[in-house]
């Protein structure tokens, strides 16, 4: 990996920290997800400056170029990282529509007295 790539990865890796720690702080984020977050942002910096690390990694997946293996952990994070919200937003759909029908039988209940 060049120079230039080092930077903008650490640069990169040390921002989003920030960002995660800010939006934690401002309620925006909460910390059951900031967990996951800031173990990618701390992942991102110690592959940028633990180089050997990033080679075997490259070695162990068969990668030409350490920058393959940063690309292809970004993509399979990214694919986790939808695989927990779908399973996430199928958990709050269903308790959403318990939610509904519970209320309807309480409605119905109230109408009938």
């Amino acid at each position: 990996m060049t120079l230039h790539q080092k930077i903008f990865a650490l640069v990169l890796g040390i921002g989003m920290l920030v960002v995660i720690l800010e939006m934690v702080r401002r309620r925006r984020l909460g910390e059951e997800y900031s967990f996951l977050w800031l173990l990618i942002g701390v992942g991102i910096v110690l592959l940028v400056l633990w180089q050997g690390l990033l080679e075997w990694l490259t070695r162990l997946i068969g990668a030409v170029v350490p920058t393959t293996t940063i690309f292809i952990f970004g993509i399979v994070i990214l694919v986790l990282i939808n695989l927990h919200f779908s399973v996430k937003i199928t958990k709050l759909s269903r308790q959403v529509k318990d939610l509904t029908q519970q209320i309807a039988l309480l409605r119905a209940d109230k109408n009938m007295d």
